[in-house]
């Protein structure tokens, strides 16, 4: 056992390892995505259904993240196991469903190889050992957060409210910051984004953003203190104001239109992760020079 713990430990199989296993979540990440939104809807329909005394929708199949097995949205095909095997199915298939020979969308082994990737980066930073542990689950958890925010504008209470507690719970061992940093960063960090809500939508009459987005960047403070708030506020709100500017600009995109800052959240909370403490210096040495 020992002798295996050593040979995982070691930096160049620790990385690979890690980049197997983020192929693999990165497939359930799939999954997560598409159905996760979907039992949100149901579930929502179920309780007014309810509350208005009214007959429930019936469903013919019950719908989760394990049932029904996966199958092509054009001719129903369920998925075998030889065709779900992260990005190599994709190649061996050509990017095509066997049975109807229709073509499967890119982004699902894209999103398979950022899982990948993020997880080798993540390990290749932290090492072996219980931070990389969670560092991990956050990564995917934010990835799988994003793309949803991304489709639906959504940002599920399955997955911030559960990783805001398990921020807490790994700081309880002190694995990113003090347990009291993370709780005043759980606290602050909803704090912030809601009292920015309130005061853009008191001034404009309109809605500047969702509560998901209090919850997300609740979750990142819980993880790694209020300390690197303004470093994640600064860096999600640069980028996507780019991003929003040259959408506008370049796109037509209708200025009115609503664009997720979950994403841009997510991606400064992950780099932060990971080089906190050299853009917290950085902010305070440009702040205070």
């Amino acid at each position: 056992m020992t002798e295996l713990i050593n040979f995982v430990a070691d930096p160049n199989p620790l990385i690979v390892i890690t980049g197997i296993l983020g192929l693999v979540v990165g497939s359930f990440i799939n999954v997560v995505i598409y159905r996760l939104p979907i039992m949100m809807e149901r579930d929502w329909r179920k309780q007014c259904a309810q509350l208005l005394a009214i007959e429930e929708s019936k469903f013919d199949e019950p719908f989760n993240l394990s049932q029904p097995r996966s199958r092509c949205p054009h001719c129903s095909h369920q998925i075998t196991a030889l065709e779900n095997i992260p990005i190599l199915s994709y190649i061996w298939q050509r990017g095509k469903c066997v049975a109807c020979h229709k073509p499967i969308s890119i982004r699902y082994p894209l999103i398979e190889a950022t899982s990948a990737i993020l997880a080798v980066i993540t390990a290749w930073h932290f090492g072996f050992g219980w931070p990389l542990l969670g560092a991990l689950a956050l990564t995917w958890a934010l990835l799988a957060a994003s793309m949803i925010d991304f489709d639906r504008q959504l940002l599920p209470d399955d997955i911030t409210l559960p990783f805001l507690w398990i921020g807490l719970l790994c700081n309880l061992f002190g694995l990113y910051t003090d347990l009291e940093s993370g709780v005043i960063g759980a606290i602050a960090g909803y704090l912030l984004l809601w009292s920015v809500y309130w005061l853009f939508k008191l001034a404009t009459g309109k809605e500047g953003m969702g509560y998901g987005d209090f919850k997300l960047l609740a979750m990142l403070g819980a993880f790694m203190g209020w300390q690197v708030l303004p470093i994640i506020i600064l860096m999600s709100s640069f980028v996507g104001a780019i991003v929003g500017i040259t959408l506008v600009l370049f796109r037509s995109h209708d200025k009115n239109m609503p664009i997720p800052f979950g994403p841009y959240l997510a991606a400064a909370g992950w780099i932060t992760l990971l080089w906190g403490n050299e853009l917290t210096h950085a902010y305070f040495l440009w702040i205070y020079p």
